[in-house]
């Protein structure tokens, strides 16, 4: 039979006597009865003095062992503790198992090793009035501990104004095809340098590492545009690189050709100077025989010039007194025996002149050039 069912003899474990079902009793109440007893206790002569005195100590000692225990704290191998006694800076603590007096002592850890990473973006203007979407990175890592943690109310914040701002600043005072094309690395340096600058009054204990640039594009608007833009640049670099490829190809080859025009200019001027100076040694050989025998000299110089100009010509000029009759002269047979039998002019002429001096019946038959061609030409022609 249940407790609470009629014939259960009211045996209701909270003493709900009468039969009102009044719940359960209030906390507060048990407590104090608790305590009553315990005092009821101690008013019991020395016995109780004793038993009171044995709880109160246990239960001191028991709040001190908590109180050590909860001191030990463990500061990690990547991070440094600030600690602050009564709320202010007190020390700085190294990795490692730790203790701290609680409600005395706080610890704030701070991680001094990571490289910890930051980004920007947004739509801007630059200095030619043109808007691009900018986007940037930075990586940073504090090491500091204090300062990063009191220097600035909020650090992670004032870090990424700080980047904004000078983002903004340069992109303003740069072109849009600076920020898109070429100049891509300027701008990135000098937003770092800017953002140092920017940093360095407020003393955060900070590092800057390293500054990425993400992107930069115009709006959707005009993407295709930049697009070719972008694309004609590309081909502009190209072309200047194979032209610069062509260049270093051909000027070798033109260097070496200058060279070889300046050999044969050099061989030319040797050969000229040479064969002058040899015209000069023969006429200088030749001026003795001028001087002992002029006519025939000068006769026979002539001769030879004119067999030496007429052997080069496919022409040949016939005096006929007789008519016009037209003679037959086989040309090709005579210029291959005069190219058979043509000797150096100096050396026949000295040679000439070194044989025994001709008659004056001799000299009057060869007096005259033309007559001596013309019996030439005709007997070769017969």
């Amino acid at each position: 039979m249940a407790w609470n069912e009629p014939g259960g003899n009211n045996n209701d474990p909270w003493k709900n006597r009468g039969g009102r079902d009044q719940g359960p009793p209030d906390l507060d109440d048990v407590f104090k009865n608790l305590f009553g007893k315990f005092g009821k206790s101690g008013g019991n002569g020395g016995s109780g003095k004793s038993l009171g005195g044995i709880g109160a100590g246990i239960l001191i000692g028991l709040i001190v062992v908590i109180w050590i225990i909860s001191g030990f704290y463990t500061i990690r191998e990547a991070e440094r503790g600030v600690v602050l006694r009564f709320g202010e800076y007190y020390q700085q603590v190294e990795p490692g198992l730790r203790w701290a007096p609680t409600f005395v002592d706080s610890v704030i850890p701070v991680d001094v090793q990571s490289i910890r990473d930051k980004s920007s973006s947004g739509s801007m203007l630059t200095e030619d009035e043109n808007v691009v979407d900018v986007q940037m990175e930075m990586q940073y890592r504090v090491v500091d501990p204090f300062r990063w943690t009191f220097a600035v109310e909020n650090p992670e914040m004032s870090l990424s104004q700080s980047l904004d701002s000078a983002i903004r600043y340069v992109v303003g005072h740069s072109t849009m095809d600076d920020v898109l094309t070429d100049g891509r690395e300027v701008t990135r340096q000098r937003v770092w340098e800017e953002l140092q600058a920017i940093i360095e009054p407020y003393n955060m204990g900070v590092s800057i590492i390293d500054m990425n640039f993400r992107d930069a594009r115009p709006p959707e608007q005009v993407k295709d545009a930049f697009d070719d833009a972008i694309a004609a640049q590309e081909d502009e670099q190209r072309f200047i690189r194979e032209a610069e490829a062509y260049a270093r190809e051909i000027e070798p080859r033109a260097r070496g050709q200058v060279n070889r025009m300046n050999e044969e200019a050099q061989a030319y001027k040797e050969q000229v100077t040479l064969e002058a100076q040899g015209e000069v040694a023969r006429f200088e050989e030749l001026l003795p025989q001028y001087e002992r025998a002029p006519e025939v000299t000068r006769e026979r110089i002539y001769l030879e010039t004119m067999q030496q100009v007429l052997s080069a010509t496919s022409k040949i000029l016939v005096d006929s007194k007789s008519g016009n009759n037209m003679m037959y002269l086989p040309l090709d047979k005579i210029m291959e025996r005069q190219q058979n039998s043509s000797t150096p002019r100096s050396r026949s002429t000295l040679e000439g002149l070194q044989m025994p001096v001709l008659d004056e019946g001799q000299r009057s038959r060869n007096s005259s050039p033309s007559t001596g061609l013309r019996g030439e030409s005709y007997r070769e022609g017969r």
